[in-house]
């Protein structure tokens, strides 16, 4: 195993890959540096005498400034280095054009539906349209589990706490997001669950559903049966008898739409598992894939990067409102815009949210930016497409999915549980991760690190989606974990 890393050329900082102690030796560039203190696993050391003031380069961009002098050898995190980021910026159009030749195609097999749309998951979904009725969601999806079976794969109940003293954008947010759920291709049949007096209600909720398969959805608003529970149960085993008769078949990959989100990062996610994930987004959109990138916080510092992989100037200008419309959210709510990254990714190695951001855009690639979405907005154009969603794990997951995407990779050097609304893929940083949480980890990306490159770790990344995408559960199934969340974004009355 490598004992550090100098990721670019110009960086003048190294990323320890195990812990190293006071005194160690270690010849970089035809230079021999000393350890100065122990550094941990993940975390930065200094190249070279930086002066006070002076930029601290990692990834062959800033990160931030020195906040004193740094000895080379020298530990570099939170307590001698500081964001060189402000507020509101003007940017301009420096367009990096890249092609990504076509691959050979690629297959799973999937579920077609009558819209056309391709699912990787024939399950039954109980989407509630108020909070009010979660407990008969819940009531309901666990009578409901008899009807796993077949082709059936699983029974889950959404539940959420909105729906009702919401008021403006915020519940136009809630009722679209309710729309994108009933039309996400992963459900075979969906109860959407009412009451009847709340703002979002199913005779409102229809205007924003719009067509939809009448066999494959079913509506029960409580209070106009008696027994609600019975009622439920009949309408979802007439919803598993339709979807008991779907059948997986062939598909290709260039239908597949995978969003990418990164949580609980360490010093080794934007060197292992992001870049891992950033290659496979380039090999999915050579076979005509879709790949989708989100967390806008955490591309603050590395926007530049994004927009400038733009197609066209219009995608460049609708990337500038996607970070500024994010920075005057944080403003308009009294918060600091920079106020990452999380104490665990400042344990794991990350000081500043210049260094989080650079490693979380290795997700991206090297594809061009071929669409922007606002929040609740399905994909349009096939490649890779940012969307407006914040970094908070369930939220923008969620996010992804309800944009279409019918699989997350989540990379993460701490670990998470977490399930979103699709199967969602947890790809460690470190190996040390992936064997201690073996219930959690799908895939370990920190063997780049150790015995494996990143195209080699790419390509098992790609089939692996393949793999789970005709079927494979990933590990948060295998627990029968089903989670999401809705973006709050206004008052509640």
């Amino acid at each position: 195993m490598q004992e550090f890393v100098k990721i670019h050329e110009q960086d003048n900082v190294a990323v320890a890959l195990r812990t190293l102690e006071k005194g160690e030796v270690f010849s970089v560039d035809g230079e021999m540096i000393t350890t100065q203190e122990q550094i941990p696993q993940g975390h930065k050391f200094a190249l070279k005498l930086l002066k006070v003031g002076e930029e601290v380069i990692k990834y062959g961009f800033r990160i931030g400034f020195a906040k004193e002098d740094i000895l080379p050898g020298a530990w570099i995190h939170v307590h001698n280095i500081r964001t060189g980021l402000g507020d509101l910026l003007t940017y301009t159009y420096d367009p990096v054009k890249t092609v990504l030749p076509e691959t050979e195609h690629a297959y799973f097999q999937g579920y077609r539906r009558k819209d056309g749309k391709a699912g990787v998951r024939n399950e039954l979904w109980i989407v509630p349209t108020v909070g009010c009725v979660n407990s008969i969601a819940q009531a309901i999806a666990r009578e409901g589990q008899k009807f796993v079976q077949g082709s059936i794969d699983a029974v889950a109940a959404f539940t959420h706490p909105y729906g009702c003293s919401q008021m403006g954008e915020d519940q136009e947010n809630t009722r679209k997001i309710l729309a994108d759920m009933i039309h996400h291709p992963n459900a075979g049949g969906i109860l959407v669950l009412g009451l009847g007096c709340e703002n979002s209600n199913i005779p409102v909720l229809t205007d924003y559903i719009g067509d939809y398969d009448r066999e494959r959805v079913r509506f029960l608003q409580c209070q106009d049966v008696e027994d609600e529970i019975g009622e439920g149960i009949k309408l979802l085993e007439e919803l598993a008898d339709c979807a008991g008769g779907c059948r997986r078949e062939k598909i290709d990959a260039g239908e597949l739409i995978v969003g990418m989100k990164c949580g609980g990062s360490d010093g080794l996610s934007g060197i292992t598992a992001n870049p891992v994930v950033g290659a496979f987004s380039d090999i999915l959109c050579s076979k005509g894939g879709t790949t989708i990138l989100t967390e806008v916080p955490e591309m603050f510092g590395a926007e530049t990067i994004l927009m400038n992989r733009c197609e066209t100037q219009e995608l460049f200008a609708q990337t500038v409102d996607l970070i500024n419309d994010f920075k005057n959210y944080f403003k308009r709510h009294d918060q600091t815009i920079y106020e990452n990254p999380s104490p665990g990714n400042k344990k794991g190695g990350i000081s500043t949210l210049e260094d989080k951001s650079l490693g979380c855009t290795q997700k991206s690639g090297n594809a061009p930016v071929k669409g922007v979405l606002a929040y609740t907005e399905p994909v349009k154009v096939k490649g890779l497409n940012l969307l407006s969603a914040p970094g908070n794990d369930l939220v923008a997951s969620t996010a992804l999915a309800m944009s279409g995407a019918q699989i997350v990779l989540f990379t993460t050097g701490r670990g998470t549980p977490f399930a979103s609304p699709v199967p969602t893929i947890k790809i460690s940083s470190n190996t040390r991760l992936a064997k201690h949480k073996e219930h959690w980890i799908d895939f370990n990306a920190g063997r780049m690190v150790e015995d494996r490159t990143k195209g080699d770790l790419a390509e098992a990344l790609f089939q692996f989606v393949l793999d789970v995408a005709s079927g494979k559960p990933v590990k948060a199934e295998e627990a029968g974990f089903h989670d999401w969340a809705i973006f709050k974004q206004g008052v509640t009355l």
